[in-house]
């Protein structure tokens, strides 16, 4: 897996969200003031990706206060993340990259082991990216628990 690094260019995208509409990276860049929130989680529904789901939902109001936009991305297919976004009451885009082709440019996606069981997969991954293009930062590997507060921490100071 590639790692971008903060100063990186992001890699654009566009792909289709719940309702099967596509959103791009860039459009989304432009009606941010300070920049988006790109976050890749590994399967719609499942525990850990609930949980960081709903942190983005009930930070989402103080993210875009101080002007950031958040996008979801999964490889899973639309129709697992409309029942996850209507599940969970989410009201920020989640998007499919079915064939893991953003998930590949962004490094997220490789190796994962559970258990005896080893598989390829999207890693959990936050990217901050600047209005202009280029990422703020790029984390690796976090954790589904308290992840977003601490990014909460850093972008909006609270």
């Amino acid at each position: 897996m590639t790692r971008l690094q903060p100063g990186d260019t992001a890699p654009d995208f566009t792909l289709p969200d719940s309702a099967g509409t596509p959103v791009s990276l860039a459009d989304v860049r432009a009606g941010a003031d300070k920049g988006v929130v790109v976050y890749f989680y590994p399967k719609a529904g499942t525990p850990g990706c609930t949980t960081e789901a709903c942190d983005f939902r009930d930070n989402l109001a103080s993210l875009a206060g101080a002007g950031y936009a958040v996008v979801g991305v999964s490889a899973d297919p639309v129709e697992d993340i409309r029942a996850f976004v209507e599940a969970e009451h989410l009201t920020f885009p989640l998007l499919s990259d079915a064939d893991h082709a953003v998930a590949d440019a962004y490094g997220t996606w490789g190796p994962k082991k559970i258990g005896d069981r080893t598989f390829d997969g999207v890693h959990r991954c936050t990217f901050v990216v600047e209005p202009d293009g280029t990422l703020r930062s790029a984390e690796y590997d976090v954790e589904a628990t308290g992840h977003v507060a601490a990014l909460r921490a850093q972008l909006v100071g609270a």
